[in-house]
């Protein structure tokens, strides 16, 4: 059980007295960024309540919605806050929600498995039977696990199955989207569905999507090369580009069409160009993850014989299992999932703990887990809203004293050094350390020092987790933005994250 400890209110009149290393300058009252290439940082008395005033006092910020809150980390007192209780969308700070959940619900040591099975047996060199691909929601399923199956089968003697090649996904329910996910989201791997039965790509994870490149042919005129990962008949691509001269600009998309396994690539490409890429959610992935199975075991030599049909299904309870895997331990899943702001993990994760806990697995259940152990570690559940597991919802609504309070709570849980260990780290440029905090703050003080989940959508840009002060004060802050116009406000952000990270109590 989490339990939160707050001890007693410290009063801000007493940090008047505080002195602050001022971690960024104006020109011209235009903001210059904190992050280290062009602030200077200067010694100025002042308090801290001044210094993060002064930076939300900014003109960009004009018309748009704020919460901030800092706290101290062993007593959880505020030491400041703008808004603190004004409930803001929290965008990808949700998965520190869910992803607390999942640690606190799971264990760090969980994992996913994947199974094949059949209802048959194995006379002579077939299989008289079905064959089944039954998910459980691992989202690290790849390619070469399905060739493993494929080889494990042939050990045992199978060359040809005299059955269907059924994929069972029903541990979770047939909700594939989350319930505000925009439909002009769903075709991109931030939008991908969500099934028991997946696939992913590569180590990223980005379970549900392929990946699609574009390569310039060796001469002007011809269409572009174009590749496929893993390779699928499950999709079709259309090829609408053009290779052109060297030195002319490069010009591609690559799109799925709505509702359709149709990925579009059109535009043009410069010979000596290089290559376009991209993740690409499938309509569907149960049958993604079974047209590649499939093709694995063709490639092993194992056949389909008689009236075959690749279809999904249910496997039966007294269904024998013939090879199975266990995926990466949840702590190591949670690298790339928080490092690289997963949206699939975060709704993988809710629906699972919906099964787990509650025997269903689907977002309503899965919700309302998270709801449990967030409220248990002291959130108020009648200021909050969650819609999803990873914060693509323009519905969850979070302010961000509730979300600093729960970032202080949990600290004291045993799976803490996990959870924390899987937050981006400042300016660090290792992709899976620094993650995507990894291009900002890459001096110190903040470099190396702020540890913290970014979270962006349209007009929200948000920034939540740890900083230790100059002289050594652990702080927990929360930074919403919300309705602002133009491209980011990571700049201010970064600059109260530094300002934490200079000051001296």
């Amino acid at each position: 059980m989490i339990v939160k400890d707050y001890g007693k209110r410290l009063f801000l009149f007493f940090l008047l007295a505080m002195v602050v290393v001022m971690p960024f300058a104006k020109q011209d009252q235009s903001f210059v960024s904190a992050s280290g290439e062009t602030a200077e940082i200067m010694e100025e008395s002042g308090n801290l309540t001044d210094k993060l005033d002064e930076i939300l006092s900014h003109d960009s910020l004009k018309g748009t919605s704020v919460s901030v809150s800092v706290r101290e980390t062993e007593s959880g007192e505020i030491l400041y806050e703008r808004n603190g209780d004004l409930r803001l969308h929290p965008a990808s700070n949700m998965k520190l929600l869910s992803g607390a959940a999942a640690m606190e619900t799971l264990g760090t040591d969980y994992r996913f498995t994947t199974e094949v099975l059949t209802d048959g047996d194995v006379r002579g060199q077939v299989l008289h039977g079905n064959l089944y691909l039954k998910g459980n929601g691992d989202p690290t399923l790849m390619k070469e696990d399905l060739d493993q199956f494929a080889a494990n089968l042939k050990e045992k003697g199978v060359q040809k199955i005299k059955g269907d090649l059924i994929g069972d996904d029903s541990r979770y329910d047939d909700v594939r989207l989350s319930q505000d996910l925009n439909w002009s989201d769903e075709p991109f791997y931030t939008g991908a569905q969500v099934s028991a039965l997946t696939l992913s790509p590569n180590e990223d994870y980005d379970a549900g999507t392929v990946i699609v490149e574009a390569y310039p042919a060796d001469e002007a005129g011809k269409e572009a090369d174009i590749t496929v990962t893993p390779a699928t008949d499950y999709v079709t691509v259309m090829n609408n580009t053009e290779t052109v001269a060297a030195g002319e600009s490069k010009d591609i998309s690559i799109e799925r069409q709505h509702g359709t396994n149709d990925i579009v690539v059109e535009g043009t490409i410069p010979v000596d160009g290089t290559r376009s890429r991209s993740w690409v959610s499938v309509w569907e992935p149960t049958g993604y993850a079974l047209d590649v199975f499939k093709k694995s075991l063709e490639e092993n030599g194992l056949k389909l014989i008689g009236n075959s049909d690749v279809k999904t299904g249910l496997a039966p309870d007294d269904a024998t299992v013939l090879t199975s895997r266990e995926s990466i331990p949840l702590e190591e899943l949670f690298i790339p999932f928080m490092k690289l702001s997963n949206n699939g993990h975060g709704e993988i994760l809710t629906k699972e703990m919906g099964k787990v806990v509650n025997g269903e697995g689907s977002w309503d259940e899965g919700l309302d887990v998270i709801e449990d152990v967030i409220t248990d570690a002291g959130m108020d559940s009648d200021t909050i809203v969650l819609r999803d597991g990873s914060g693509m919802s323009h519905k969850n609504m979070i302010p961000a004293n509730e979300l600093s309070g729960f970032l202080t709570a949990i600290k004291d849980e045993s799976w803490f050094p996990a959870f924390e260990k899987s937050l981006p780290v400042a300016g660090v440029a290792e992709r899976f350390v620094g993650g995507t905090l990894r291009y900002r703050m890459t001096e110190p003080p903040a470099q190396g020092n702020v540890v913290a989940k970014t979270g962006s959508l349209t007009g929200v840009s948000t920034l939540s987790g740890y900083v230790t002060s100059q002289d050594g004060e652990e702080l927990v802050f929360s930074i919403m933005f919300n309705n602002y116009l133009g491209n980011s406000n990571t700049e201010l952000e970064d600059s109260i994250a530094t300002t934490l990270a200079a000051y001296e109590f």
